[in-house]
């Protein structure tokens, strides 16, 4: 076995783009995560969310579109307030979240869950 070496977004930009949605909140959520690839063969074999508790992988079929969808339970469904939508606040109940997409021809891409608004939505 070889240890896979991680690349980030910059590394694989413009051709491949990565990016998440944190839906729901205080009773139920889910991360949804989202890819663009200009590359028929860029498309993503598995998807891996790393979380509190450990980690969620779904592999890709050749008819899957975007999103992939990780419902998330027990702690790791967590939140600091009691928002019913995720306002992807300053609390970042979910820091510490990695996305992880394996691609057949780049390797492992490595996407943290560091989105942050400043300001709430109402």
């Amino acid at each position: 076995m070889e240890r896979l070496k991680t690349l980030h977004l910059e590394d694989v930009s413009p051709e491949i783009n990565v990016d998440y949605k944190i839906v729901g909140g205080f009773n139920q959520s889910a991360v949804q995560v989202f890819w663009e690839i200009k590359q028929l063969e860029d498309n993503p074999e598995w998807v891996l969310l790393k979380t509190f508790t450990g980690g969620y992988m779904k592999y890709v079929t050749s008819k899957k579109q975007p999103p992939m969808v990780f419902s998330l339970a027990d702690e790791d469904a967590y939140v600091y307030c009691d928002r019913s939508v995720c306002q992807e606040c300053v609390f970042r109940c979910k820091r510490g979240f990695i996305i992880y997409l394996y691609i057949k021809t780049r390797g492992l891409l490595e996407v943290p869950l560091e989105k942050m608004t400043a300001y709430f939505k109402s």
